[in-house]
């Protein structure tokens, strides 16, 4: 039985996933910490698999003008979560949701403009998807009473939904592992037996022997 060691690791991220996405309902500084990281890892991990398959020109160009202002507008959000420059908290919200507003309406508009005027073939799930994403971004840019918090439940969900996804995942990990340590135990116990069994032949056999002077 194949068995390893990732089900630890996956309950100490699954603990710390929970206790950051509970943290983040409380703390705007993690809040805009957390989103500026997803927005850089979410735009520079994309950018080689991405440029090295778009066979048009323009549209390599294009994702690389937006990857390019998602890392700048996700560099600056770590900036001011990290130097704790948000004295001025209304200014901050107001950067923030513009920021996501962007971020949002800008991925959506270069998905539906490269599909429907450049030629590009996609997925209907993937369509849909940035259908919500361009309604996200405008419900964010007009709505005035956007804030962090409302990001920080979102994160709160979904971090509770990776705990449990990662608990799950290391909860299976474990009962293999523990399965492997039985069957270890048991062979054990077998070659043990068997062991005694011989030693009980061989003596048998010792006894049967006749004996000669």
């Amino acid at each position: 039985m194949k068995y390893g060691y990732g089900w630890v690791l996956k309950f100490v991220l699954a603990a710390i996933l929970l206790g950051v996405g509970i943290y983040m309902v409380f703390a705007n500084e993690v809040v805009y910490l957390i989103t500026g990281v997803v927005i850089v890892i979410f735009s520079l991990f994309r950018v080689v698999p991405l440029l090295k398959t778009l066979k048009k020109e323009i549209l390599r160009t294009i994702n690389l003008i937006e990857i390019i202002f998602d890392t700048i507008i996700g560099g600056v959000l770590i900036y001011v979560a990290a130097t704790g420059q948000m004295d001025n908290s209304d200014l901050w919200k107001e950067v923030y949701r513009y920021s996501l507003a962007f971020f949002f309406y800008a991925r959506a508009l270069v998905f539906l403009n490269s599909v429907v005027f450049l030629g590009e073939k996609t997925e209907i799930p993937k369509f849909w998807i940035h259908i919500l994403a361009i309604t996200l971004g405008t419900y964010i840019a007009v709505t005035p009473n956007f804030s962090y918090e409302t990001v920080g439940i979102f994160l709160l969900i979904v971090s509770l939904i990776g705990a449990a996804y990662l608990g799950v995942d290391g909860f299976g990990g474990y009962k293999k592992y523990r399965q492997f340590q039985l069957e270890l135990n048991q062979g054990k116990e077998k070659q043990k037996e068997v062991e005694q069994k011989k030693e009980v032949i061989l003596d048998e056999q010792k006894e049967d022997r006749p004996y000669v002077n």
